[in-house]
C-alpha cells in the first residue's frame, strides 16, 4: 500500500516497488488520464524554486522517489520507508507489463533517431506489444493548432501508455498541460530510454547502492552535469541538513 509525505510541500509516495508498479499498471489498463512523476533531487529542487513547478508535482497522480536521497530524506524526515523506483529499473518493468496485457505504448519526445532505434528495440524484445507509435516534437512550444493536431493523433492511437522523453521540467509540464486531453497514463521517463537502449551506460551495482549513480554521470558528461549536481545537491543537503536539526531541537525540547 502507497503512503504520501511532503518535504519542504514536495509531494511523495512511497512504498515496495512493486506497489508502484500496480499502480501504474491499473490507470494504465483503465486508461485513466494521468501522470507519474519519477523524481530525483533535480526535481526537487526546480520545484523548490518555482511555485509553479511544485504545484503540477502536487498535481502529479503519482510521485515516485526516484534518487537514493529522496528515499534517504524520506525516511529521515518523514520517518516512511520506501523502495528506490527510478526509472531506469521502471521503464523495462513496465514494458514488460505492458507487454503481458498486450497494450499499446506511445512514445512522445526525443529525436527521430532515438525513437526509430527505441521501435525496432522494443518490438523485438516486447512482441505482445500491441501498437507502438512515436512522435519527435519540435524544438519549440507547439502552435495551438499543433497541439490539437497532436492530442488527437495520440488519442487515435489509442495507447495505455504514453513515456514523455523530454528531460526534467519539460516533460512533467507537458504530462500536466495534456491531462485531460490525453486518455492515458502519462511517465516521464527522461534519460531512461537512451540507457536502455545502450546509448549510455549505467552506473554498476555497488554505486547505485551508495547512491553514487550521480557521479557516474557526471564523469561521462561533466559540461553539462556540473551545476545540475553539485549546485543542486548542494542546495539539497544544506536543507535536508537544516531540516534535520530542526527536527532534533524539537525532540530535545518536547522532551524537557
Amino acid at each position: 500500500m502507497l503512503s504520501e509525505g511532503k518535504i519542504f510541500s514536495f509531494k511523495l509516495n512511497l512504498g515496495d516497488y512493486n506497489d508502484f508498479l500496480n499502480e501504474i499498471i491499473i490507470m494504465a489498463k483503465k486508461n485513466i488520464s494521468s501522470y507519474v512523476c519519477v523524481a530525483n533531487v533535480h526535481m526537487f529542487i526546480e520545484a523548490y524554486r518555482d511555485e509553479n513547478f511544485l504545484k503540477i508535482i502536487d498535481n502529479a497522480d503519482l510521485v515516485t522517489p526516484d534518487g537514493m536521497p529522496l528515499v534517504v530524506a524520506s525516511r529521515k524526515i518523514l520517518g516512511k520507508s520506501s523502495d528506490r523506483v527510478a526509472g531506469m529499473d521502471l521503464l523495462p518493468d513496465l514494458l514488460n507489463e505492458a507487454n503481458k496485457n498486450k497494450f499499446s505504448i506511445f512514445l512522445y519526445g526525443g529525436t527521430n533517431e532515438m525513437l526509430n532505434l527505441a521501435k525496432e528495440f522494443i518490438l523485438n524484445k516486447y512482441p505482445n506489444i500491441q501498437n507502438l507509435s512515436c512522435y519527435s516534437p519540435p524544438f519549440r512550444p507547439l502552435t495551438f493548432v499543433e497541439e490539437k493536431s497532436m492530442v488527437e493523433l495520440i488519442n487515435k492511437e489509442n495507447p495505455n501508455l504514453v513515456f514523455a522523453v523530454l528531460g526534467c521540467p519539460k516533460q512533467e509540464k507537458w504530462m500536466s498541460s495534456m491531462k485531460g486531453k490525453i486518455n492515458c497514463c502519462m511517465v516521464g521517463i527522461g534519460g531512461a530510454l537512451p540507457v536502455m537502449l545502450g546509448m549510455q551506460r549505467r552506473a554498476p551495482q555497488w554505486m547505485q547502492k551508495y547512491s553514487l549513480e550521480w557521479l557516474f554521470r557526471f564523469i561521462q558528461d561533466p559540461k553539462r552535469l556540473f551545476k545540475r549536481y553539485f549546485v543542486t545537491n548542494s542546495i539539497f543537503l544544506y536543507l535536508i541538513t537544516i531540516e534535520l536539526i530542526k527536527l532534533k531541537i524539537l525532540k530535545v525540547k518536547s522532551s524537557h
